[in-house]
């Protein structure tokens, strides 16, 4: 296969600066590292953060953003085992980890101190040609539609992962906040699929339109309800017994702490700069809840929220741009006008 020295890319060379739609080499693989021909991006909210600079986590300069990309094994270092030129594959927001630390030994590679993250101290998917450590990459069953996958990549293994934090039983309530964003409408698909019942939060007939399309059971439109926590503990007859916080609102995450049933959880996902969660001691305790962070899932996590994916009981309710529109999307995001997930199309 015939692999070009330059490709087409969007790059950004200081926090917030131009987000620059141009020609940028062709990285070459390292020995553990696939390098995969990416036809499609999810554009995550995570991304933004990156581009921003608004985390304490330093992000590498220059940067080409982007962790959910969806693409074609062409070329791969000398040390790649049990991979193969043509194979589907993806890149996730955890691109490596050192595999020797307790982290990485439980599971746990996320947490890794050395962790390697697209799209933000790794270039990421936002380009045509991208390095991915063949370890971390996802295998992608062949003929799968690369762009419906794309963001499941991050979106649903994060979902995903905090629905099992959230320690449910089938038939319990779940709280999606954020419920029609790109988190927040496949947190609704897998809670279904894992046989929850979803009560959904978030604003606007087009939102509440895409809820009820993906088979949430009730929603709760936070700019028409003056009592978003009365409404939600009467719907669901003493509170949702877990709550999914997808949402980038610091209020929002202090209200799931008050709706969540007792013995339950809320689980942090969304992670909106400077944010703190507040939950009343006194409740806290005498309700016995419980608050927990959920990261990026593992492995094992990828496999099985692409397994449900592949078997047709999640579908990316997306919207397909060329690259070149990243900045307009990027807009878009500050501004939460997006209901669902873009996904952007490298070929242009």
């Amino acid at each position: 296969m015939s692999i070009p020295t330059t490709q087409k890319g969007v790059i950004f060379y200081e926090s917030r600066g131009k987000l620059e739609y141009k020609d940028i080499p062709v990285p070459t693989p390292k020995a553990n590292e696939l390098l995969i021909n990416v036809k499609y991006s999810g554009v995550c909210h995570t991304d933004l953060h990156a581009w921003h600079g608004d985390w304490p986590l330093p992000v590498k300069l220059p940067l080409v953003g982007g962790h959910e990309g969806a693409g074609v094994v062409v070329a791969m270092g000398e040390s790649v085992k049990g991979w193969k030129i043509g194979d589907y594959a993806g890149i996730k927001w955890l691109n490596g980890s050192c595999m020797n630390c307790e982290y990485c030994e439980l599971g746990n590679e996320s947490n890794c101190p050395e962790a390697d993250l697209s799209g933000y101290t790794h270039d990421g998917s936002f380009q045509q040609y991208a390095t991915a450590d063949a370890i971390q990459a996802a295998k992608i069953p062949a003929g799968t539609d690369l762009s419906e996958v794309a963001p499941i990549l991050c979106a649903g293994v994060t979902v995903y992962k905090a629905l099992k934090s959230a320690n449910l039983r089938a038939g319990e309530w779940c709280a999606i906040s954020g419920a029609a964003g790109g988190l927040g409408s496949l947190a609704v698909q897998y809670a279904k699929a894992m046989g929850y019942r979803v009560v959904g939060i978030d604003g606007g007939d087009e939102k509440e339109k895409l809820f009820k399309s993906i088979g949430g059971e009730v929603f709760v439109d936070f700019t028409k309800e003056k009592d978003i926590i009365g409404t939600i503990v009467k719907a669901t007859n003493g509170g949702a017994h877990g709550v999914i916080n997808v949402s980038v609102s610091e209020a929002a995450i202090e209200a799931s702490t008050k709706y969540v049933r007792a013995n339950g959880t809320s689980v942090l996902v969304g992670m909106p700069a400077g944010a703190v969660c507040r939950s009343d001691v006194f409740d806290h305790v005498v309700k016995s809840i419980s608050i927990v962070g959920s990261y990026v899932g593992n492995r094992a996590d990828t496999r099985e929220a692409l397994d449900f994916f592949a078997r047709g009981l999640v579908k990316s309710p997306i919207k397909v741009a060329p690259l070149s529109d990243l900045p307009e999307i990027f807009e878009k995001m500050e501004k939460g006008q997006i209901v669902g997930r873009y996904v952007v199309d490298t070929s242009n």
